[in-house]
């Protein structure tokens, strides 16, 4: 098993809640992270057909066969559960007595907030960050197959080729997740729009156009979006909208949690083509601001990431709200770092008289201070995101240490 950064995170919130849940997109690994975390727990999966008939026709009985609490993987396919699970551990508040898993946040979040609102403890469990395939001994050897391959654990694990790992992971989502959550009865346009998303990773989300491209009603495109929201499949990162004199651009952009997954489903088919893909850019900064995010659930905080552009296209690719002080971040994909690249921190510090550094993350390597701007190369960056350093602002030095 690849250790995982949120292990921490869950035993912590096992020791403080009657319930565990995990979270997170299919195949990302919350299985094997929770029955390595609490191997003296039964294990229940509730995608046995057979299995789930018990819960959902006798939940009673069900949960009797485990008085001293479980594993319960897949519990959003039994969503009745929560309600008896609610009665047992008010009965009993005894500390990590279940430990539920879910793939879907809409289905699992509702259930929650009805029946175990103040006794659950939540965390959520992204694909690898890139410091933990480091970690592993497993690379990423270069940036661009890094981005090509993104973090799906069984990608690092099985001899399955990627092609046809992610040809089966989505055939599967659309098969399940997605007839699941709402009445999709057309997948082909779904895949389509899929696909759509993907090629719009990291730019500013227009439904209008989305949904005319994709030859459905806006309205449609808002209900699937939300549903690849729900299966962790895209993120939307929104604008910051102090004031700073300037008119603001109101509309939130558009990520995938995994650039792998975005490459596959643009058509890119080896590193090489990724290299100089014109999408290349957009999967770099795709991957940087999905980094960040990991680094905040893996510590089992909400997302605190912005970006900042005002209508004459000026933009900050991201910004992190700490205690209210915003961290300015821009993100860029090559390898050389030009004076260009600072342009519009400058602008944006001259804009909001921030006296924060401003950093920079680029495609090449190294650590060091230019023109008062924090300069960061993506290996360093998993450095940041790992190990002891996981709590603080990556890239930003802290008071009294220095550059």
């Amino acid at each position: 098993m690849i250790p995982r950064a949120l292990t921490s995170t869950i035993q912590r919130l096992a020791k403080g809640f009657p319930v565990v849940v995990l979270t997170g997109p299919r195949q990302s690994g919350k299985t094997t992270l929770v029955r390595h975390v609490f191997p003296e727990k039964p294990y229940v999966s509730l995608e046995s057909p057979d299995t789930r008939l018990f819960a959902t026709t006798d939940p009673n009985g069900f949960l009797a066969a485990h008085p001293d609490g479980a594993i319960l993987d897949e519990v959003q396919r039994a969503p009745e559960l929560l309600s008896y699970i609610q009665v047992l551990v008010d009965e009993k508040r005894e500390p990590g007595r279940y430990i539920l898993t879910g793939s879907q946040n809409f289905a699992l979040n509702r259930q929650i907030s009805q029946s175990l609102a103040g006794r659950a403890g939540i965390a959520r469990l992204l694909p690898l960050s890139g410091a933990e395939i480091a970690d592993a001994g497993l690379g990423p050897a270069e940036i661009d197959r890094w981005l090509f391959t993104g973090g799906y654990p069984a990608l690092y694990s099985t001899p399955a080729t990627r092609l046809d790992w992610f040809s089966s992971y989505v055939s599967t989502y659309l098969e399940r997740d997605v007839r699941d959550l709402t009445a999709v009865h057309d997948l082909v346009t779904f895949q389509r729009f899929l696909r759509l998303c993907a090629a719009r990773t990291g730019q500013l989300l227009n439904l209008t156009s989305l949904a005319a491209d994709c030859g459905i009603a806006q309205s449609t495109a808002t209900a699937w979006l939300g549903i690849l929201e729900a299966g962790y499949i895209v993120f939307r990162l929104a604008p910051h909208f102090a004031n700073f004199g300037k008119r603001l651009i109101k509309s939130p952009k558009l990520y995938f949690h995994d650039t792998g997954l975005a490459a596959f489903l643009m058509g890119i088919q080896t590193p090489d083509q990724l290299s100089t893909h014109p999408a290349r850019g957009a999967l770099f900064e795709t991957m940087v601001v999905s980094e960040y995010l990991r680094a905040r659930f893996n510590r089992g905080e909400d997302s605190n990431l912005y970006f900042w552009r005002d209508s004459s296209g000026n933009e900050v690719d991201l910004m992190l709200d700490q205690a209210g002080i915003l961290h300015p971040i821009e993100i860029k994909s090559g390898q050389t770092v030009v004076p260009d690249m600072f342009r519009t921190l400058k602008k944006w510090q001259a804009i909001s008289k921030s006296t924060a550094q401003p950093a920079l993350v680029f495609g090449g390597q190294g650590r060091y201070v230019r023109e008062g701007i924090q300069v960061t190369g993506w290996r360093e960056m998993l450095e940041d995101h790992n190990g002891d350093k996981a709590g603080t602002i990556p890239f930003i030095p802290s008071p009294g240490t220095g550059s």
